[in-house]
């Protein structure tokens, strides 16, 4: 069980706060997250919005504690009453933090990261983070130079750091500007720990990413997990989740042929838990058929969206 964070001698010079990490879908804000707390947390995919709620993660050193919380893609094209809600977590998840990431596509900048602009709130130090420099347009110096300063035109940042989330470069260089930025305060959590989800939420998380990696396009946005059961015994996780959709039809694309695709789904799963609780998991999953849930605010809120 983790203690709780104990005082240090330098707790006087010590800082620790909430950066928010925003952007439209698909610019790499969870796999920025991961990265700058070491340890995988937040579900990646290369579809775009693949995060729905917020996850707080934690990095802690001897100076300071960032605790950051990923934020889903600001959606302004697709609207249902599950978009609806992932926009007001976006714009819930920028009140009273204390630094804004502001992550764009490096040489790509559209309305869509304007408007997201537009929204944050005022007298919070906001740093431009220019994404994907690895690619290959984004080698050149002075193109992606030209690109910044076209940027750095649309908004008052207080500093701008380029980074590979994928690659995790330059990802120290992000730590280190954002420290100053921070209030003073003692750390809030355990120096050990990483996020303050629950292994229920991350169980369900890793589910939800490998529906996003072995289905098509747009059949994993017409999806939903829900925990049924979570429980720990002599060392073993016995964990019952249900995959949520929308009509039979999808139900059937999800099993597969001789049930072989969702076995794929929950052996990897169940993998990907073992490894990150470190115990045997024991993990069921099947398929619900509930039509019209991504418009269902009530049920929304009750799946905690």
């Amino acid at each position: 069980m983790n203690q709780p964070a104990q005082p240090r001698d330098t707790d006087i010079d010590y800082r620790c706060g909430f950066i928010a990490i925003v952007g439209r879908p698909n610019v790499g804000k969870s796999t920025l997250m991961n990265h700058l707390i070491g340890q995988k947390v937040s579900i990646t995919s290369k579809k775009a919005q693949t995060t729905r709620q917020r996850v707080n993660g934690i990095y802690t050193d001897d100076e300071a504690q960032l605790i950051f919380v990923d934020t889903p893609g600001f959606q302004t094209y697709h609207r249902n009453a599950l978009n609806d809600r992932l926009n007001q977590n976006v714009t819930e998840a920028m009140a009273g933090v204390d630094v804004i990431l502001f992550v764009v596509e490096a040489l790509r900048f559209s309305e869509a990261d304007r408007e997201i602009l537009q929204r944050l709130p005022a007298k919070v130090p906001v740093i431009l983070v220019v994404n994907k420099i690895d690619k290959d347009k984004a080698k050149d110096t002075a193109t992606l130079h030209a690109f910044i300063q076209e940027v750095e035109q649309e908004y008052a940042f207080t500093a701008t750091e380029v980074v590979s989330a994928k690659h995790g470069l330059r990802i120290a260089n992000l730590i280190h500007t954002i420290k100053p930025l921070l209030p003073h305060s003692i750390p809030l959590y355990p120096d050990d720990m990483v996020t303050d989800k629950s292994a229920r939420f991350l169980a369900m998380e890793i589910v939800r990413e490998k529906l996003f990696r072995y289905l098509g396009e747009e059949l994993p946005y017409a999806m939903n997990v829900e925990v049924e059961q979570f429980e720990e015994v002599d060392h073993l996780y016995r964990i019952h989740i249900a995959v949520l959709v929308d009509k039979d039809s999808q139900k059937g694309i999800l099993i597969g042929k001789g049930g072989e695709k969702l076995k794929k789904i929950s052996t990897e799963a169940r993998l990907d838990m073992e490894k990150l609780f470190g115990v045997k998991v024991y993990l069921k999953v099947w398929v619900k058929v509930k039509s019209g849930w991504a418009d269902d605010v009530r049920f929304l809120r009750e799946l905690g969206l």
